[in-house]
């Protein structure tokens, strides 16, 4: 009897300390709460003036307007499983919805719509695909919101040279389709502006492969702007921290990205902008009243008015709101219909007539 009541004891207590560290394995932090919406961030932050910004404000205007609790995660690294372990947290707080900004997510949207079926998600800048393949698959309960950003970009590029500057920048951060299809755009935008006005223009092109905000690249917009750059599209979040510094300590000007980047300096002369907030704001209300378009992806363009330049506080000197709108709708019409396949090499593959670009390796 003693020794089996002992064997019992000794059970019981392996058995709590392994329930214990189980536990801790999933243990939820401090600040986890029960949540309707979850927003998950990629490289950036929610105060990155950038397009997580720009998800979370049209995410939580929805869940304040329906009383729903929200909340965010930013994992603790940009691979796949340290993202899904946020999607596993979410699922875990009771969440129903996840809004997910950025490419990064593709994969991880991937996964999570096959394992968590009964959520859904919303993924923004991107559609998903698997590790091994690129060919995007859109199950029921994923609706994907992507950008005409290659129409943002022709708009900065037209409406820079217009305004009279033939020395040109594109600064991107990584090389991933949005950011490529807004250099296209700017450098074919570029050159519709300078075949209009017989004029030769020359933009420098490079890709960082970061969203920081770094010292090299302050240098390096620096240089171009010592040279025969004036003006610099810097596209990739926190990098255009990095061009603005230049730019204020070389007389330069800055094209902003995302959002309207007017306010955080001078030398923005405008931004080439999507209209991400109302986009996501959009799909979370019909997520919650029903009417969600799962298994399908949206892209959203100027005939939408969900890209544009904020012509109210940009410090053009000779582009004016009239000559906005004359070439504004030809997007619109189809008269004009910027490249936008991201797979052709570099920039300079494409067809351009009075503008040369220098790819530079960063």
């Amino acid at each position: 009897m003693h020794r089996i009541k002992k064997n019992i004891i000794i059970f019981a207590v392996l058995a709590s300390v392994l329930a214990s560290g189980l536990s801790g394995c999933s243990k939820k932090t401090a600040d986890d709460k029960p949540v309707d919406i979850v927003l998950i961030t990629d490289y950036g932050t929610i105060d990155d003036n950038s397009f997580n910004q720009l998800a979370w404000e049209g995410m939580k205007q929805y869940a304040e307007e329906a009383g729903l609790a929200y909340e965010y995660y930013h994992p603790e690294d940009t691979d796949t499983d340290s993202i899904m372990a946020q999607f596993k947290r979410g699922v875990g707080n009771g969440a129903r919805l996840f809004v997910c900004p950025g490419s990064m997510l593709e994969v991880p949207v991937y996964n999570a719509m096959k394992k968590y079926k009964k959520a859904s998600f919303i993924l923004v800048d991107g559609l998903p695909h698997s590790e091994e393949s690129d060919e995007p698959e859109i199950a029921e309960n994923v609706s994907s919101i992507t950008f005409a950003e290659e129409q943002a970009g022709f708009l900065a590029g037209y409406a820079a040279v217009r305004d009279g500057y033939k020395g040109l920048g594109f600064v991107g951060g990584i090389p991933i389709d949005p950011v490529i299809r807004y250099g296209y755009g700017f450098v074919q935008g570029a050159d519709y502006a300078a075949i209009e006005m017989g004029v030769k223009v020359h933009i420098r092109y490079t890709y960082t492969n970061t969203f920081s905000d770094e010292g090299g690249i302050e240098d390096l917009a620096s240089a171009w702007y010592e040279d025969d750059t004036k003006v610099i599209f810097a596209c990739g979040g926190a990098i255009g921290k990095s061009v603005m510094r230049a730019a204020e300590n070389h007389n330069g000007k800055v094209i902003g990205v995302d959002i309207d980047q007017s306010g955080e300096s001078e030398t923005v002369i405008t931004s080439a902008m999507k209209d991400i907030r109302s986009s996501v704001y959009n799909d979370v209300r019909s997520f919650f009243e029903g009417t969600f378009a799962g298994g399908t992806e949206t892209c959203v363009t100027a005939k939408t008015n969900g890209v544009c330049l904020p012509m109210e506080t940009s410090r053009f000197e000779k582009f004016d709101e009239e000559s906005y709108e004359a070439i504004y709708s030809h997007l619109v019409d189809g008269m004009i219909v910027p490249y936008n396949r991201t797979d052709i090499g570099t920039c300079e593959e494409l067809t351009l007539v009075n503008t040369e670009v220098t790819f530079i390796e960063y």
